[in-house]
């Protein structure tokens, strides 16, 4: 096996286990900021409050305030080792943290099989962790924060910057096109239904797909996007009018399209060539 595959494994999974920590806190130090700000706002006694950031505190059992040991916190190994439950009070702990380390050091793998022992492997990786993060935090609560979807968006103008992957002026037109196009739709749906069907966080989010990727691959990015949210809809019965994060569908098809970046270009020439563009 290759050693660039091997390492984007490895440190994959220890990537991992940071994202699952910044899913479970990004959303609770927004939360902290409402709260304060509410209270701000109202006029009511806001004290000092402990430090809460992805550093800090240690992690702890939720249940009963145990620290994590650092032989507790291995990817993957500690979960199984302890067989999913806590050390101390033996309360389950989720099989999902597993499940994003599993998942991230897959997706690492699978961009370094592509991209070899390059620069476009460090970056495809590091657009793989945020979209990753971002996916369960809007799953979870239809939130893509922009301590996440801002920076990414830069990221991808400065990987378009470094590395040629493709021109720097098609990134920044990816960017703002990105933006403009979700956010045209969505004052054109709200206009004619009076309803909101998405938030401002899609918008960003694919302006930040199209920072990394371009302007000219966000039509296959869209398609494949509504594609994933079609199918989600049905496998989880949601009821017409129910709300479902489309962020998800956002990150899946921004990851495929920038795993199989050549052929979707290729796919979209083809696709304007017959249709006489």
């Amino acid at each position: 096996m290759d050693i660039a595959i091997i390492l984007a494994v490895v440190f994959g999974l220890l990537i991992g286990s940071f994202l699952n920590v910044v899913i479970y806190r990004i959303p609770l130090i927004l939360e902290n900021m409402w709260n304060r700000e509410a209270k701000l706002q109202l006029g009511m006694e806001v004290g000092e409050e402990p430090i809460f950031n992805l550093m800090v505190p240690p992690s702890r059992c939720g249940n009963c305030g145990s620290p994590v040991r650092p032989w507790q916190n291995v990817p993957i190994i500690s979960w199984l080792i302890l067989r999913g439950k806590c050390h101390t009070c033996k309360t389950p702990i989720s099989i999902r943290y597993p499940l994003v380390e599993l998942l991230t050091s897959v997706l690492f793998g699978v961009m370094a099989w592509q991209y070899g022992a390059t620069i476009i492997t460090v970056g495809a990786c590091l657009f793989t962790a945020f979209v990753v993060a971002l996916t369960f935090i809007d799953a979870d609560t239809q939130l893509l924060p922009d301590q996440l979807t801002l920076p990414l968006i830069w990221l991808g103008l400065l990987f378009n910057l470094i590395t040629g992957f493709i021109p720097l002026e098609q990134s920044v037109i990816g960017a703002v096109v990105g933006y403009m196009s979700l956010w045209t739709l969505f004052h054109v749906f709200k206009l004619l239904t009076g309803k909101e069907g998405m938030g401002y966080g899609d918008f960003k989010m694919l302006s930040a797909i199209g920072a990394w990727l371009g302007a000219s691959i966000l039509p296959i990015v869209v398609f494949a996007a509504a594609l994933v949210g079609i199918i989600a809809f049905y496998a989880k019965r949601l009821s017409q009018g129910q709300p479902m994060a489309f962020g998800p569908c956002l990150a899946v098809a921004g990851w495929f399209v920038f795993l199989f970046y050549s052929s979707a270009g290729q796919a979209l020439t083809w696709w304007l060539t017959k249709s006489g563009f």
